[in-house]
């Protein structure tokens, strides 16, 4: 199973390794969410949906369906 961003959990991070371009708006690839990288879950909204993230020192929020189409590679916790 690969690990996408909505796999993430509370304070855990990552590396963007592939965005399926067809299911991500243009918008979130402009404010950088592209390979390469680093992401972290800051918080999530109840019910989980929309999750707020923290990618190379832009906080964005995002859907949590749109989150798996995100591919990560999860990083140990420092």
């Amino acid at each position: 199973m690969k690990d996408t961003l909505a796999h993430l959990k509370r304070g855990e991070k990552g590396v963007i390794k592939d965005v399926s371009s067809i299911h991500i708006p243009l918008k979130l690839l402009e404010m950088g969410c592209l390979p390469g990288n680093s992401v972290e879950l800051v918080q999530v909204a109840p019910f989980a949906d929309p999750m707020y993230l923290n990618i190379n020192g832009t906080h964005l929020a995002i859907r949590k369906e749109t989150a798996t189409h995100i591919l990560i590679e999860k990083l140990n916790h420092e």
